[in-house]
């Protein structure tokens, strides 16, 4: 597997937001903040940290990726057409009549492991996986990236308990906290926090991280072990709704809205300039 530098790594995540941003401005669809936030892990994900090769997507031994908060999915599809598993046409049919891109990841998508969405089903369904390679004697990872509105589901924490008791040390969870969730504050609506101490109250090894740093979430993907006996691991990545254009960030409006023209030319602007700036 290569090994991305820091540098292609934000160039990924830089064009997967342009994307995000022209998709939903283009099907006027809702979820944009919560796309943002969690680019850099799925730039993380796609960019080395996991095996995720078209070329290898239905071998048995792959590494699989569930993408919980399914509702963010213009950042998975954006992801999955930059590496080369459809063409970067199809974003252009986003949420159209007849696209195989609906407003929510399905099996039909090269690439898309497990329809997703309904949330707080993803842990439960890579669990399930990761528990089938132990038995089957493949060795790769499961990687589940789920929303912190997700840690208010009593199936979220039945897969906590469970995931542990079988030491699936091949099982990786990352928690994109962005600190809202579509009605309000996600620590006012439920007790989230501590977050970290609630997971490692349940056996997993858990980690903080700076979600927005590309490459040290690279580096920590990379160091779950294929096929691992051992306690499974919790990446609590602190991000920011609507990361990446100043008047979208941490404002929860953008759950629900789109661009308008201007508004999007904006946001492109200040992504352009961001692009290049000395790194």
């Amino acid at each position: 597997m290569t090994t991305w530098t820091a540098g292609r790594l934000r160039d990924l995540a830089a064009q997967i937001r342009r994307d995000v941003l022209e998709m939903s401005h283009r099907a006027q669809t809702a979820h944009l903040g919560s796309s943002l936030s969690c680019v850099e892990l799925i730039a993380a994900a796609y960019g080395g940290g996991l095996c995720l090769d078209p070329t290898r997507r239905q071998h048995a031994d792959r590494d699989r990726l569930i993408f919980s908060k399914g509702h963010a999915a213009t950042t998975l599809y954006a992801a999955l057409a930059r590496c080369g598993f459809f063409p970067i046409s199809w974003l252009q049919e986003y949420a159209q009549p007849g696209s195989p891109l609906s407003e929510h990841p399905h099996r039909g998508v090269p690439g898309v492991e497990a329809a997703t969405g309904s949330l707080g089903h993803g842990l439960s369904l890579g669990l399930g996986m990761a528990l089938a390679a132990r038995i089957r004697g493949w060795k790769n990872r499961v990687a589940v990236i789920l929303s912190d509105g997700e840690c208010n589901e009593g199936s979220t924490w039945e897969a906590a308990l469970f995931a542990p008791a079988q030491r699936l040390g091949s099982l990786l969870a990352v928690i994109d906290y962005n600190k809202w969730q579509a009605t309000g504050r996600s620590n006012e609506i439920t007790a989230l926090a501590p977050l970290a101490d609630k997971w490692r109250a349940f056996g997993w090894q858990a980690e903080e991280c700076d979600g927005h740093d590309v490459a040290a979430v690279r580096d920590r993907m990379l160091a779950v072990e294929p096929g691992l006996i051992g306690p499974p691991t919790v990446l609590i990545a602190h991000t920011v709704k609507g990361r990446g254009v100043s008047f979208m960030e941490d404002d929860n409006n953008w759950h629900y809205r789109s661009p308008n023209d201007e508004e999007l030319a904006a946001a492109l602007n200040e992504l352009s300039i961001l692009s290049t700036e000395p790194r």
